[in-house]
């Protein structure tokens, strides 16, 4: 009986969809490993489908493509190490979230997901059926448990599979980023290591996937919740894990401890990697934007140019005759920093020309929002020209707190494909320039240094549609706002609640009416990063048509 066991693990980034190029992603990763010696090669969650497939997984040609795929990586990786790899499993007419494990050109076990996720982004109720929970499979002489991402949330699998013989606990996971997800992911696996007295190995995807990114962190426990290993975040990484078995059982031997960075640069990382992983999946090599010499377009080409390199974005200026020089200059500034092309397009004359034509119809109105918006649609006209033109994607720049009250146009500045900072609240976007600024890291493809200037972050924001303009003559300051923003979207909080927190509620009552207003701007925006467990999108569904206020208010 060998009393060493060698595991290695892929944290790696699949393309949802892309079955035949993550079972070559399989196949070289369970070469790695046979090569270093492994006993078994780890895969995560759905990784031969990617994820999260939502309901493409129930097209039948697709689970069936995907399970012969499985199928024939288990005959090809027959003589080397075990492989274990996450794929959709069908059991008559039921279809299954499933972890295979392929050894000997077969495949030899097969666990299927117990407990589905059926909340914020996730809706696995939906296209999964609710597996049984079984024991634990055989690699060599040892026995493994393999609870699947949101089975190894929950006790009852881990104490079943521990009671019926497993020695260590092996958790695949496609678990998506969001700020401080590491830490609920530490506790709930410490939790299982407590209960069951077991090593658990969480591995983890990387890679962006819509709104999505998964940050990989992949780590080892053992016993008494010691850290054996960190993989990185982010990062694809294949690490070889030794497990020694002593008079208390299997351990790891320590390994690899990858620094886990800071909230702010975590977030950064998600954007980069969010906006770069979108790009690459749907075929976009270049992007373009509207650069305004304001902060939330100065944010977002500084993205990407990280996410893409300077040399695959164009920054667009389309100013009129309300563009205050400062603004040109400021905008010039950042795209000569990050050493991006730009360009200038002047919109007076389209302006003109839209305003003659709707003259007569206009006649004995006075000048209003409408007109404003004239503007903001002619940038997004013209700038969708550029993108079908060039076959660059176009990228929008509403922050959060934008998105949230609609201070936004519609087939105006919304326009495009991605939006970096949907999820970013406008006062964390300023703290996020701060951070950009004084940090570089290897995996930045745009330069270092201050590429931001401080004066784009420290003047008052403006949309720039009308004389004097700026953003508090419309809403409350960004500090205000964005405290408000938290309560209402995030925390779900009544319009009293805020009012016991400090806030004005004729304030809070305009907010909250801003929101409900805005769902439909938000229903046909841009996809953009995922920050936080209430994004827009899949984390809140709400009606369009919709006639609640709090009465509390």
């Amino acid at each position: 009986m060998s009393d060493q066991f060698r595991l290695t693990l892929a944290q790696l980034n699949p393309v949802v969809g892309d079955i035949d190029g993550n079972a070559e992603k399989a196949r070289r990763a369970w070469e790695t490993g046979r090569d270093a010696g492994a006993d078994l090669v780890a895969l995560p969650e759905m990784f031969i489908t990617g994820y999260n497939t939502q309901d493409l997984v129930m097209k039948p040609i697709f689970h069936q493509t995907a399970i012969e795929a499985i199928e024939a990586l288990a005959r090809n990786c027959a003589d080397g190490p075990a492989l274990a790899i996450g794929g959709p499993a069908l059991e008559g007419a039921a279809l299954y979230n499933a972890y295979y494990i392929c050894r000997g050109g077969r495949i030899t076990a097969t666990v299927l997901k117990h407990h589905l996720p059926n909340e914020t982004v996730f809706d696995e109720v939906r296209v999964f059926e609710s597996g049984p929970v079984t024991g634990p499979y055989v690699v060599g002489d040892l026995r493994i448990g393999s609870p699947i991402c949101e089975d190894g949330w929950y006790e009852d699998v881990a104490e079943t599979l521990a009671e019926t013989g497993a020695e260590i606990l092996l958790i695949p996971n496609g678990s998506p980023y969001y700020r401080q997800k590491f830490d609920v992911r530490a506790n709930k696996m410490v939790a299982r290591v407590i209960e069951t007295g077991l090593p658990v190995v969480y591995l983890n995807m990387v890679g962006g996937q819509d709104d999505q990114v998964f940050d990989g962190a992949s780590f080892v426990l053992n016993p008494h919740g010691e850290l054996a290993v960190q993989l990185p975040v982010f990062d694809e990484e294949i690490a070889h894990v030794d497990f020694t078995r002593g008079a208390d059982g299997w351990r790891a031997e320590p390994g690899m401890k990858a620094h886990l960075p800071g909230v702010e640069e975590q977030d950064y990382r998600a954007m980069v990697e969010s906006l770069r992983d979108y790009m690459r999946k749907t075929g976009f090599s270049k992007a373009l934007l509207g650069l305004s010499g304001g902060i939330d377009s100065a944010i977002v080409a500084t993205i990407a140019a990280d996410a893409l390199g300077p040399e695959n974005l164009r920054c667009v200026m389309l100013p009129s005759e309300y563009t205050s020089e400062d603004s040109l200059a400021d905008a010039t500034a950042v795209a000569e920093r990050l050493g991006c092309r730009y360009d200038t397009v002047p919109i007076g004359k389209s302006r003109a020309a839209v305003t003659e034509t709707l003259a007569p119809l206009f006649e004995g109105t006075a000048p209003d929002v409408t007109e404003e918006n004239i503007q903001s649609r002619l940038r997004g006209l013209l700038l969708m020209a550029l993108s079908n033109k060039f076959g660059e994607m176009l990228l929008t720049t509403g922050n959060k707190s934008e998105v949230a009250v609609g201070y936004a146009t519609i087939y105006g500045d919304m326009s495009g494909g991605y939006n970096p900072i949907k999820d970013m609240y406008k006062t964390r976007v300023f703290a996020t320039c701060r951070w950009r600024n004084a940090n570089h890291r290897p995996w930045m493809k745009g330069p270092g240094g201050e590429v931001i200037p401080t004066r784009v972050i420290d003047k008052p924001p403006s949309a720039e549609l009308r004389p004097d303009q700026k953003d508090e003559d419309s809403l409350p300051p960004y500090e205000v706002l964005d405290s408000i923003l938290e309560m209402l979207v995030d925390q779900e909080a009544s319009v009293a609640d805020c009012v016991a927190a400090g806030h004005d509620r004729d304030v809070v009552r305009k907010i909250e009416h801003l929101i409900y207003i805005s769902e439909y701007k938000r229903f046909q925006s841009a996809p953009g990063t995922r920050l936080s467990p209430r994004a827009f999108w899949l984390d809140r569904r709400y009606p369009i048509v919709n006639r609640w206020r709090d009465p509390g208010g």
